[in-house]
Order: structure tokens, then sequence, then C-alpha cells
């Protein structure tokens, strides 16, 4: 586009038809440009996958993703993330965020609950068929603790409390709770892991809608 600008500024002609041609023409730069910067800094797709988050995203979808959400604020419980995992993997991973730092959490005979109270979870395709608290510093499952040699799971430093979320830290679970690797199996995810919110189900069209949290 930039050169079919300097061509028209060049011609020898200088009438109307070519003032409106270079208008036209800065007007398509300008949105080429606006463009790119949003999908760069503002708006990214991604696309699902696994069954780790069904029934609320299915095989082959397209989120529309947030990512100046958690520049200019944090992760919220409910909302649905992209974020690094502290795997040795290059891709990202998307789960909900079930819990903030300072919160409770627990699963008991199925039901999730934080801070005490069980989370209504329309999303929810199964109860989790484990057992989870968060207590002496460590995430439990079944009873027994995630392996801190494997797990993200911070220094006694970033705890408040013995049973809370530490500070900078989150926990993290897929819909599909079963058959979800989570919170449950690699640990808490770090404040600067999160790269944005996800907020829309661009494709497919029969399934175009905003995720609710």
């Amino acid at each position: 586009m930039g050169v079919a600008r300097v061509a028209l500024s060049t011609k020898p002609f200088t009438g109307r038809t070519a003032a409106v041609a270079r208008g036209y023409l800065d007007a398509l730069i300008a949105a080429g440009l606006i463009a790119l910067f949003v999908t760069t800094f503002v708006l990214q797709t991604f696309y699902i996958p696994s069954v780790s988050m069904v029934p609320t995203l299915q095989v082959g979808d397209v989120l529309l993703v947030d990512e100046i959400a958690y520049r200019v604020g944090s992760p919220a419980q409910g909302d649905v993330a992209i974020f690094r995992p502290p795997l040795a993997v290059r891709e990202d991973y998307i789960k909900r965020v079930i819990g903030v730092p300072g919160d409770r959490i627990a699963i008991d005979n199925g039901t999730v609950f934080r801070n005490g109270a069980a989370l209504r979870e329309p999303y929810d395709n199964q109860p989790p068929k484990y057992e989870l608290s968060i207590h002496n510093y460590g995430i439990y499952v079944n009873g027994i603790p995630l392996d801190r040699r494997a797990a993200e799971i911070p220094a006694r430093a970033f705890w408040a409390a013995p049973d809370r979320i530490p500070n900078g830290y989150y926990f993290v679970l897929g819909d599909n709770r079963n058959y979800s690797d989570d919170s449950h199996v690699w640990g808490f995810v770090q404040r600067g892991r999160f790269v944005g919110r996800a907020f829309l189900i661009l494709w497919p069209l029969a399934r175009l809608h905003a995720l609710a949290r």
C-alpha cells in the first residue's frame, strides 16, 4: 500500500480523482497499522486443541483473547485464562481461574469449595473424582502432597497462611475436571505467567458467543 501511495503522489496529474484515491489509501494504511497494533498488543486468537475445557470449550473452537486485561488488572475467579504453564512445554494453556491469592480451596466429595463455600459451577462437566486441599504450605491430592520438584509450590515466604493460596499465585482447573492437567497436577500459576483473558468464541460461527465467568 505504501508503494501505491508514493506512485499516486508522483503521477503527473493532480486532479480530484488522484486526491480521492490518496485519501482512500491513507485510510487503508492507517487501518492496517491499527489492525497490526491490535493483533500484536491487544488481541490474539487461541485454538482449543484438547477436551480439558469441555463443555465450555470444544476441540476446534477459536477464541478471542484480551491481552490487555492482565496488564492493567489481575486474574479474577471465574476467568477463562491463557497462561504459560509451569512445565517444560512451549504452548500456552487455557484453564479457569478458581482461586486467587489468599483464597482457601478444597475439593470434597466432588464439590469445589472456595473459602468454605461451594462454588456454583454451571460449566462443570462432571464432579472431580479426587479430593484436594491446600494446607501445610502445599497442595494435597487424595491426601498426598504434590512433589515440589515437579510442581509449582512456592517457598513459605510467599504464603500468608499455610492453608491459603500464596501471594502472587493462582489456582486453576479445567472445566472437564477428570480430563485436565491443571493445578491439581502441577501446582499454582505465578502471576507473571498469565497472557490474557478469553472472552469470545469466534469460530465456528454456530458457537459464536461471549464467555461468562
